[in-house]
């Protein structure tokens, strides 16, 4: 399941393990790499299938929150101590501009770890760091 397998991939330190065993992931080509400056970088290759606006391409906005979204979870679930699948409580997603559909990157910050509610900021961007297409605010149900 999605939690032993994101569990798996944290104890060997191998976050590639986590797209080969969960089937959208797989299919949007998701792969998590060490970075030094965040502990991790999440990327998606360019894709032509997820065209959104075939008139300026743009890729689609669900594919960019859901991307988001599953990095907030993978973050969270590879940063903080997790039992079980984290519920989801809110998930803001801010669009600052179109993505181009061309590679997707995004990185994961946990912005106040709770015993009950964990918050996460996401970023995502494609060429430039410093220039994101999307912003998200990701808040966790991780205990009862």
């Amino acid at each position: 399941d999605f939690v032993n397998a994101i569990l798996d991939a944290k104890e060997k330190q191998d976050y590639g393990l986590i797209a080969e065993n969960i089937p959208y992931l797989k299919y949007l080509g998701l792969t998590v790499e060490p970075d030094e400056k965040v502990g991790m970088i999440f990327h998606i290759p360019e894709n032509k299938k997820f065209t959104g606006n075939p008139v300026l391409p743009a890729l689609h906005g669900g594919v960019v929150g859901a991307f988001m979204e599953s990095a907030a979870l993978i973050h969270l679930i590879i940063n903080q101590e997790v039992e079980r699948l984290p519920k989801i409580i809110t998930f803001t997603t801010d669009y600052l501009r179109s993505a181009r559909v061309t590679d997707l990157y995004a990185e994961a910050f946990i912005t106040k770890p709770g015993r009950r509610v964990v918050n996460i900021r996401v970023r995502a961007w494609q060429e430039d760091r410093s220039k994101p297409v999307a912003t998200a605010n990701a808040n966790f149900l991780v205990s009862e």
